[in-house]
């Protein structure tokens, strides 16, 4: 099993776990607070219990996207299904704004009409702490689960579970002042946990939808990975490093530059190689490696000097002419300019210096406009002592 096979693996069985976790503790918190609060004439309470609710919803949704961005990459989605914890990630931060407007307008209508406020019951208060203690537990569970994992999806209903501890305590004080005489502090409370709600969802909803746009790492991590790259063997340069995020994790597009003569062999190894070095950092869902002999803004434009087709039969036939034959060729595309490598084959070693002789190269350089024209002969195996074969 690969590594992000594994990451994925164990997010998913941590999101289940937690969300799980976080479905039965706010069902009975739900309930509680629903009933106590309209017994005990709790509008705060009952606020919050339509907060807790809310998380149930919302967990489910969790629960889904948690299970639809672990499908694998298909003809639709070559890049897997991760954006899904993006698109849960705006639904949850729109549900919460639509609930904390509710609250507010219920709020807003019970301080008009505070004469119709009844007294509220010590119950309410007794729940809302025990709603407090609860939530907060629960957001460091499921935090500190969240943060081993790295799911920011898992982090932000984490966090909304504070959100929930934050209101239970604003709750809380409200339901003091109101047994305290101040009953409108009962529906201020309520007012203010339905802000806060709001607050929270729109920064949910805001940084799903910036993710949605393709919103890069942040730039501490795209050095780190500028490092990674540069660090790889081979790797002279790293220029154009782009990223885009992809649910919890990137897609990455880089340019490196090599040594502009060596194989295209060589430079595809470099590739892979930065290529493997990004794919093991946990931040990176895939990466784009693209090999550069210079530097963009210095490489000339495809199409400034002639093709390998052109060059090769004015080449071969030039030294055909000569009686010499061609065994390879190695075209070099610079800013500098054109440079051709011919190679010989070793059974033209005792010959070809006479019949070199008779090229005229300052002609066949004019003609395929090649700044320079390097002639090399192979070595045969007897040279490098090797056995026949």
């Amino acid at each position: 099993m690969s590594l992000s096979t594994t990451r994925v693996a164990e997010k998913q069985e941590v999101a289940r776990k937690t969300t799980w976790t976080s479905i039965a503790l706010n069902s009975v918190l739900t309930a509680a607070q629903l009933i106590v609060g309209s017994v005990a004439h709790s509008q705060a309470l009952i606020a919050d219990g339509i907060h807790s609710l809310a998380d149930i919803v919302s967990d489910f949704i969790v629960l889904i996207a948690n299970r639809q961005a672990a499908v694998a990459p298909d003809l639709d989605h070559n890049y897997g299904h991760n954006r899904y914890e993006n698109v849960a990630s705006l639904f949850l931060g729109g549900l919460l704004i639509a609930v904390g407007v509710g609250m507010l307008w219920r709020a807003g209508t019970r301080i008009m009409k505070l004469q119709d406020i009844p007294s509220v019951h010590v119950a309410a208060l007794g729940v809302a702490i025990i709603v407090l203690v609860s939530k907060e537990a629960l957001f460091r569970y499921m935090l500190r689960a969240a943060e081993r994992v790295r799911s920011a999806m898992l982090v932000a209903n984490a966090w909304h579970a504070r959100s929930d501890a934050a209101s239970s305590l604003v709750v809380a004080l409200g339901i003091i002042g109101s047994l305290a005489g101040f009953r409108i502090l009962d529906p201020i409370a309520a007012a203010l946990v339905g802000f806060m709600i709001g607050k929270m969802g729109w920064t949910f909803a805001w940084d799903a939808l910036q993710d949605l746009s393709d919103r890069a790492l942040d730039q501490t991590t795209t050095e780190n990975l500028r490092g990674i790259l540069l660090n790889t063997p081979g790797v002279r340069e790293v220029h154009e490093l782009r990223t885009r995020k992809m649910g919890d994790l990137a897609l990455v597009d880089a340019h490196i530059l090599v040594d502009p003569r060596i194989s295209v062999s060589e430079g595809h190894f470099i590739a892979e190689s930065a290529r493997a070095r990004t794919l093991a950092d946990p931040r990176v869902l895939d990466a784009l490696i693209h090999v550069d002999p210079e530097s963009d803004e210095l490489n000339p434009l495809p199409g400034s000097f002639p093709l390998r087709p052109t060059v090769s039969d004015a080449i071969r036939d030039a030294f055909a002419r000569q009686g010499l034959s061609v065994e390879a060729l190695n075209l070099h595309y610079l800013s500098s300019g054109f440079d051709v490598d011919v190679v010989l084959p070793a059974s033209n070693a005792r010959d070809a210096a006479a019949q070199l002789k008779a090229i005229d190269f300052d002609a066949l350089k004019r003609r395929i406009g090649a700044r320079a024209i390097r002639v090399t002969q192979a070595l045969d195996a007897a040279s490098l002592g090797e056995p026949p074969r």
